[in-house]
């Protein structure tokens, strides 16, 4: 059997590399139907699909690029409104501590009127009681004088306009001098 195709080889001397001739014609014709169909049927569904593909990629993206430009600008928007309302509560807080700070002055203020007004009063009254003190010792020192000149005289000097004047004038004359020593 190997005889028989060395022998048949040998016989035909041809190249292996090209296909004897119907062979060729077969295989064209095959090879152009094929491509008839694949040109006229597979190739259009297939540009169709690619097509569709790309329009629904393409309109992602222009979704995509419309979606951030969008979060971009409400992103803006949040920062506009973030730096006003840090800018207001600044301002707030401002505002809070001039009240404070001039609550603060009024208060000490109005403190430092009624320290007065109670110093004033304190002092009004001590120079009440002073004077008060003063009219009660003359007239104490002034009656005890009388008595005192009655026991060493021997006699009652009941005379109270005399005697009246006579203690005005002995205590007159005593803070005369106790102003002098001062």
């Amino acid at each position: 059997m190997i005889a028989n195709l060395v022998q048949l080889a040998a016989e035909e001397e041809q190249n292996p590399l090209i296909p004897p001739g119907p062979e060729l014609l077969v295989g064209a014709i095959a090879f152009a139907i094929v491509f008839f169909f694949f040109w006229k049927k597979l190739i259009p569904n297939i540009n169709k699909v690619l097509d569709e593909r790309r329009e629904s990629i393409e309109g992602g993206i222009e979704k995509a690029e419309a979606a951030q430009t969008e979060a971009q600008s409400v992103l803006e928007q949040y920062k506009a409104q973030l730096a006003e309302a840090r800018h207001e509560a600044a301002r707030l807080r401002q505002e809070a501590q001039e009240q404070g700070a001039q609550l603060i002055a009024e208060m000490r203020a109005e403190g430092q009127r009624q320290r007065e007004e109670i110093v004033a009063a304190g002092h009004a009254q001590i120079e009440a009681d002073r004077k008060a003190a003063a009219q009660a010792l003359r007239q104490d020192v002034g009656q005890l004088a009388t008595d005192l000149a009655g026991k060493l005289v021997g006699e009652s000097l009941e005379d109270h306009a005399r005697q009246s004047r006579t203690i005005d004038r002995f205590l007159d004359e005593l803070e005369e001098k106790a102003e002098a020593a001062r």
